[in-house]
C-alpha cells in the first residue's frame, strides 16, 4: 500500500477488535487487576465536541498500555442515562424519554467507534434500564433500614435501633446525623402501638422524609441541588430558582462527615479536589449555646466557634428561613420582614455568600438575652446567614467578624471591642481575630484566644447555657425529585407512613404517563399514572430519585452487569475490589465524587464492599477550550467589519469599539489557518445580513475574505466553535485526532483547540508509514541486525514512553515519538527488530496504525496481545565520551576518548593531539584538569 489510508485504515481494526471481542475482560486470570474508569456520560443530543474525548484518549492509553504490561484491564463504558434534558424535550414533544436517550446513546456510541476505544463493551450499563435502577432502588431500601451508629461508627440495622430502645429507651444513645430532641425509657417504649415505634423510627433512618427547605424550579417543575443552581437560576436551562419549604425524601450524608473527612488521607486525589470537599463538609470545633427569648420560655440555640468573645453580642443574626421566625416577627414588622423574606428567597445559597457588597437585613422587633451577662440582645434576619450551617442563628460580635461589623455600622447597631493588642482593629488590614487578649468579657479578661476558649466552653458547660461542640457544615442530600425521567423510589404510603417495597417486587418500574409534566394540582409527574398503587391498593411514592443516585454506586455494577439477582456477586467485587485511576471533571467535587463516597462508605458498612474508598487514584482532566472568530458589526448600519479593519474603522468615523459595534460568531469551520471566512460562506451563514455593506480584504487567491478575531472560550453551540471529532477523524483520522488531544499539553490543564495546528501529527503517522512502505507501496522492513545507534535510539524511547504513561504524564510522549521517528528516518532505519518494538510502544496511542503494520510485518494475532518491550540499560551507555578542552577556561575544541579510559590515559594522551599543539603554542602546561566524562581544562 503506497499512501497511508487511515480511514479505510481504522474502520477495518474497529470491526475486527468488535467481531473479535479483543477487548472484554475476563474475571478469571492469574494476572494482576487493573481497573481504569472514565465518569460516564449523559447522552445529551448534541453529542460529542472534540473536547469531549481528552479524558476517553487518557484512560484508553492507559487501558492499552496496562494490557501490553500484563495486566487484566477492566476498561468499561455506559450512560448516566437519566436527565432533565430528555424530560424537557418530551415535555416539548410528547416524545417519551426513554426514546430520545436511545436515540442519543446511539449517536454517543457511533461517535465513540470513530475513535476507536478500547472499551469492553459487554459490560455496558445504563442508569435508566430497569435491570440497572432495580439495585439503586434496592441500596435505597438498605439506607431506610439502617441507622448509623456512632459508638460503632457505622450503620446498623434499624432492628438494632429498636432492640436499644427496647432495653434502654433513648438512654445513651448516639446517633449519626440526628439531635435527638425527646427522650424517652425504654417503658415508655414498651407502652407504644406497634404504628407509634415505627413512626418514632422513621426520624433516626438514613434515609428519611422530612419539610425540607429547597431549591424550587417551577418552570423545570422540580427540586435542584445546590451545585444545580447557577446565580440565582437553574444550572440547565437559567430558569428562575426560589427557597420553598417541601416534604422531601433526604438522605443522611451528615452521619458520615467525619469518615469522609478523615478518609480523604487514603486516597490519591489532587490536593484542589481534597480542600474542596473538606470545605463542603465544614468541621468546625466550638460550643453550642442556648439564648432565652426575652417573655418566653424557649431557647434559641446558636453554634458559633468563638465562645471566647460572648460578652462582645450586639445582635443576632437569623436566616431567612429560620425555624422560629413565626414566633419572633412582631406585627408592626410582619410587612416588612415578609417582604424581605420574598425578596431572599430568589437567590441562591451561593449569591448570598459570595455577595459581600450588598448589606440587608430586618429587625424583627423580638430580643434574647445573653445567659453570661443577661443583657437584651436585638433579633435581625440577615442573608449572610445560611440555613445550612449550623442552626441557622448566628451570634454577631462586630469587633471580631467583618460581615458582622459591616452589618453593624450599616445599620447603626453598637460594636463592642472584646480584643486589645497588636491586629486586634477589625478596621485594619493586619486584623487578626486570634490576636491579642480579651478585654470587657468578665471572667475572661486578660486570657488569650485558646485559654479564653476553654475556660467560656467550661462556664457554659457547668452552668447548663450549653455543651462544647463539633459541628459540620454539609446537610443531608435532598433526594427527591418532582419529575418523572428518574429512578422511581421504592416507597408506599400506609396510614401516611411510608413503607419500603419488598426487594420481591424490585424493580418498581416506571409507569406510562399521558404528559411529562407535573399535574394541574402541581403534583409530581407519576401522580398522572393510572393505578399507580401498590398491589394491595396502597399510594406509591410520585417523587423520583435525583440524577445523581445512579453514579453513587454505577462503578460497581460493571464488575457484573448481567446479574439479575444481586446488586455485584461478592467473588467479582473481592477480585476487581476498587477502582485503580478514575478520570473525570473537578467540577464535581462535591457532588457526584462526595456523594458516591458516601453510598461507598454504607455499603461497606454492609459488609458489601472490602475497602474504605472505591477509587485509589482520581486525575481530572482539563477542558479543551473553542477557538472562537469574531467579525463586526456597526450597531446603527448595515456594515459589517473584520477584526483588522476595526480600529481604523472606528477612528475614521469618531465610533467607540466597546459600545459601538455589536460582535458576531462566526462559525469556526468555516474558518481558514489565516482565521480568513470569504465573503460568499459568511453570507451563506448569515443570510440575515447578506445584504450588508462589507468592509472586505482579498486573498491571495483573489477571494473576498473577513479576517477574524480569535478568542479562548468554552464551547459553546451559541458561539459556533465547537469541533465535531467526526470531522476531525473524516479529514485526518482517528489515530491523528489521539495524538493531538495529547499533544495539546498536559491533561489536567485547559487548553484552545486550533484544528489547524493539527497537521504535525497527521505529518507524523505518514512519515512513520514511509518507514514500512516506500512511496511506490513496496514494503521496505528488513529482517536485518539492529546496530548500536538504532537500539540506543529505541530503549531511550521504551524508557520514557513507560515513565511518561506511568506517571500520567500523556502529551510529553507524543514529542517523544517524533524525535524517535526523526532519529531512525536519519539513520535508514527499517529493521524489523526495531520497528516492531517502536509499533508497541505507540500502538496505545495511535492503536490502528500500529495494528495495520503490525500485520504488514507478520503478525497474526492484534497487537494489543503484544508484550511491552522492556527497557535495558546497556543499549544506553556510552563507549567514547566528547571531552570539551579548554585552555585558561576557554573552550578550544572537543576531543574523543573511550569511557573506559583513566585520567592518568587521557592527560598523556591529551599532548599529543592538534588541538594542543595550536592551543600551547609549544609551550609546556602548567596543569592538566581532567574531570572524568565531563571536560579537560588546560592551564598554561
Amino acid at each position: 500500500m503506497a499512501e497511508y489510508q487511515f480511514r479505510k485504515i481504522e474502520q477495518k481494526w474497529q470491526k475486527y477488535w468488535a467481531e473479535n471481542q479483543i477487548f472484554k475482560t475476563s474475571d478469571q486470570t492469574e494476572k494482576p487487576k487493573y481497573y481504569i474508569l472514565d465518569m460516564f456520560p449523559y447522552p445529551s443530543g448534541a453529542g460529542l465536541h472534540v473536547g469531549h474525548p481528552l479524558g476517553y484518549i487518557a484512560t484508553d492509553i492507559l487501558a492499552r498500555y496496562k494490557r501490553l504490561k500484563g495486566f487484566n484491564v477492566l476498561h468499561p463504558m455506559g450512560y448516566d442515562a437519566f436527565g432533565l434534558p430528555a424530560e424537557q424535550y418530551a415535555i416539548q414533544t410528547g416524545q417519551h424519554p426513554a426514546i430520545t436517550t436511545e436515540k442519543n446513546i446511539a449517536r454517543y456510541r457511533e461517535q465513540l467507534d470513530n475513535i476507536g476505544f478500547s472499551y469492553d463493551w459487554s459490560r455496558e450499563i445504563r442508569t435508566s434500564n430497569p435491570d440497572f435502577y432495580k439495585f439503586t432502588q434496592w441500596i435505597f431500601i438498605q439506607l431506610f433500614n439502617h441507622w448509623y451508629n456512632k459508638k460503632s461508627d457505622k450503620a446498623e440495622p434499624i432492628s438494632t435501633l429498636f432492640a436499644h430502645f427496647e432495653q434502654y429507651g433513648t438512654e445513651s444513645l448516639s446517633v449519626g446525623g440526628v439531635e435527638i430532641e425527646k427522650h424517652f425509657s425504654a417503658n415508655d417504649w414498651k407502652s407504644l402501638s406497634e404504628e407509634e415505634k415505627y413512626k418514632i423510627s422513621l426520624s433516626f433512618r438514613l434515609a428519611y422524609l422530612a419539610p425540607t427547605t429547597v431549591n424550587w424550579c417551577a418552570e423545570l417543575g422540580t427540586v435542584l441541588a445546590n451545585e444545580e443552581v447557577k446565580d440565582g437560576v437553574s444550572e440547565r436551562g437559567g430558569f428562575p430558582v426560589v427557597k420553598k419549604e417541601m416534604p422531601q425524601w433526604n438522605l443522611r450524608i451528615t452521619a458520615y462527615s467525619e469518615r469522609l473527612l478523615n478518609d480523604l488521607s487514603l486516597v490519591d486525589w489532587s490536593e484542589s479536589i481534597k480542600d474542596q470537599q473538606k470545605n463542603w463538609i465544614g468541621k468546625s470545633k466550638g460550643c453550642e449555646i442556648n439564648f432565652p427569648l426575652e417573655g418566653s420560655t424557649q431557647m434559641m440555640k446558636v453554634f458559633t466557634t468563638r465562645p471566647d468573645t460572648i460578652f462582645g453580642v450586639t445582635y443576632m443574626a437569623i436566616c431567612p428561613e429560620y425555624d422560629l421566625i413565626d414566633i419572633l416577627v412582631k406585627e408592626s414588622q410582619k410587612k416588612e420582614v415578609e417582604k424581605y423574606i420574598h425578596a431572599t428567597s430568589q437567590r441562591s445559597e451561593r449569591e448570598r455568600m459570595s455577595n459581600v457588597k450588598t448589606i440587608s437585613g430586618v429587625f424583627t422587633g423580638s430580643y434574647c438575652i445573653n445567659p453570661l451577662n443577661n443583657e437584651k440582645i436585638p433579633i435581625w434576619i440577615a442573608d449572610y446567614v445560611l440555613a445550612g450551617y449550623g442552626t441557622g442563628a448566628v451570634m454577631a460580635v462586630p469587633s471580631s467578624d467583618i460581615r458582622d461589623y459591616q452589618f453593624a455600622k450599616h445599620f447603626h447597631l453598637p460594636i463592642i471591642q472584646v480584643l486589645q493588642g497588636a491586629k486586634t482593629d477589625i478596621t485594619q488590614p493586619d486584623f487578626d481575630p486570634k490576636a491579642g487578649k480579651i478585654i470587657n468579657s468578665d471572667f475572661l479578661n486578660g486570657l488569650t484566644y485558646q485559654a479564653a476558649m476553654d475556660k467560656a466552653i467550661e462556664v457554659i458547660d457547668t452552668k447548663k447555657f450549653g455543651k462544647g461542640k463539633v459541628n459540620f457544615k454539609i446537610r443531608d442530600s435532598i433526594f427527591s425529585r418532582q419529575r418523572y425521567w428518574g429512578e422511581p423510589i421504592p416507597v408506599y404510603f400506609k396510614n401516611d407512613l411510608p413503607y419500603t417495597l419488598p426487594e420481591s417486587e424490585l424493580p418498581l418500574i416506571l409507569p406510562a404517563v399521558d404528559k411529562y409534566k407535573p399535574t394541574e394540582t402541581g403534583e409530581p409527574p407519576l401522580a398522572r399514572a393510572k393505578n399507580w398503587k401498590t398491589k394491595e391498593g396502597h399510594k406509591l411514592e410520585t417523587n423520583t430519585m435525583p440524577g445523581w443516585a445512579g453514579s453513587s454506586w454505577y462503578f460497581y455494577r460493571y464488575l457484573d452487569p448481567k446479574n439479575a439477582e444481586e446488586w455485584v456477586s461478592q467473588d467479582k467485587i473481592n477480585y476487581w475490589k476498587e477502582v485503580d485511576v478514575y478520570l473525570g471533571g473537578a467540577e464535581h467535587a462535591t457532588g457526584h465524587l462526595l456523594y458516591s463516597r458516601f453510598w461507598h462508605k454504607f455499603l461497606f458498612d454492609l459488609g458489601k464492599v472490602p475497602v474504605k474508598e472505591y477509587a485509589a487514584k482520581l486525575i481530572n482532566q482539563g477542558m479543551i477550550q473553542g477557538r472562537s472568530c469574531l467579525v463586526f458589526k456597526e450597531r446603527n448600519s448595515n456594515i459589517v467589519i473584520c477584526y483588522q479593519q476595526l480600529e481604523a474603522y472606528a477612528k475614521e468615523n469618531v465610533l467607540h469599539t466597546e459600545t459601538d459595534f455589536q460582535a458576531i460568531y462566526v462559525d469556526v469551520n468555516l474558518v481558514d489557518s489565516n482565521g480568513q471566512i470569504t465573503l460568499k460562506d459568511f453570507k451563506n451563514f448569515r443570510s440575515d445580513l447578506k445584504d450588508a455593506k462589507f468592509e472586505f480584504s482579498i486573498n491571495a487567491k483573489g477571494e473576498q475574505v473577513l479576517t477574524c478575531q480569535y478568542l479562548v472560550e468554552k464551547m459553546s453551540k451559541s458561539k459556533y466553535n465547537v469541533v465535531n471529532p467526526d470531522d476531525v477523524v473524516e479529514k485526518y483520522g482517528a489515530d491523528t485526532l489521539r495524538l493531538y488531544e495529547m499533544f495539546l499539553g498536559p491533561l489536567e490543564q485547559s487548553k484552545p483547540w486550533n484544528t489547524n495546528n493539527i497537521d504535525g501529527t497527521s505529518r507524523f503517522l505518514r512519515r512513520l508509514w514511509r518507514l514500512f512502505f516506500d512511496e511506490s507501496g513496496n514494503f521496505v522492513v528488513t529482517n536485518n541486525e539492529a546496530n548500536a545507534a538504532e537500539l540506543k535510539v529505541l530503549h531511550k524511547t521504551i524508557k520514557r514512553i513507560e515513565e511518561d504513561i506511568e506517571r500520567y504524564s500523556f502529551n510529553t510522549p507524543v514529542s517523544t515519538f517524533m524525535v524517535c521517528l526523526n532519529e531512525l528516518i536519519d539513520l535508514k532505519c527499517h529493521k524489523k527488530d526495531i520497528l516492531e518494538n517502536l509499533l508497541i510502544i505507540l500502538s496505545p496511542y495511535s492503536p490502528h496504525i500500529a495494528e495495520e503494520l503490525w500485520q504488514a510485518i507478520g503478525h497474526t494475532k492484534s497487537i494489543s496481545y503484544a508484550t511491552f518491550p522492556k527497557f535495558e540499560e546497556k543499549y544506553l551507555s556510552e563507549s567514547e565520551f566528547e571531552y570539551p578542552v579548554s585552555f585558561n577556561g576557554k573552550v578550544r575544541g572537543k576531543q574523543k576518548y573511550a569511557t573506559d579510559y583513566s585520567v592518568a590515559q587521557i592527560e598523556k594522551e591529551i599532548q599529543e593531539t592538534e588541538i594542543y599543539a595550536k592551543w600551547s603554542e609549544g609551550k609546556p602546561a602548567k596543569k592538566i584538569i581532567v574531570v572524568h566524562n565531563k571536560i579537560i581544562n588546560i592551564v598554561m
